[in-house]
């Protein structure tokens, strides 16, 4: 616990030298995520994937210099759990369509996070099955329907 108090303060240190203002930082330890609010503008709106994925990485390693076992998620402005719901809502339309048509549904590339999730979301499906295809950032889910 105290780990991740340290890290948000230094977080916040860090978001502050970058020169932002008006931001927040929240801590949720029992999921290890942490939450980073800034003001929207047009630049924040404009790169937010890559400002998630940055923050990401910059809090990822300050952790594992704290703790090599260290596991945390980052999520600025809502951009992870949005995408997430979006990524939700995609497997759950493409295993509708596949138990539905009898077909194959095939899903773009995402990262393994991404996949992770589609896996997951439909593993308790006993109509449908799930297999990641493909390599590298080319990897995508492919949704199949089980025919009796």
């Amino acid at each position: 616990m105290k780990a991740m108090e340290e890290l948000q303060n230094d977080l916040k240190k860090l978001i502050e030298m970058i020169g932002f203002r008006d931001f927040s930082v929240n801590l949720e330890p029992e999921s290890s995520r942490i939450s980073v609010f800034f003001e929207s503008n047009d630049y924040i709106k404009d790169n937010l994937p890559s400002i998630v994925a940055s923050f990401n990485l910059l809090v990822k390693l300050m952790a594992k210099k704290r703790n090599p076992e260290s596991i945390v998620f980052v999520d600025v402005n809502s951009y992870r759990k949005e995408r997430e719901n979006i990524i939700l809502e995609l497997a759950r339309g493409a295993a509708r369509k596949a138990a539905g048509t009898k077909t194959e549904i095939t899903l773009p590339p995402m990262n393994a996070y991404e996949r992770r999730l589609i896996h997951s979301e439909l593993a308790s499906r006993p109509d449908i099955k799930t297999e990641s295809v493909g390599e590298g950032k080319e990897r995508y889910v492919v949704v199949k329907p089980i025919l009796e």
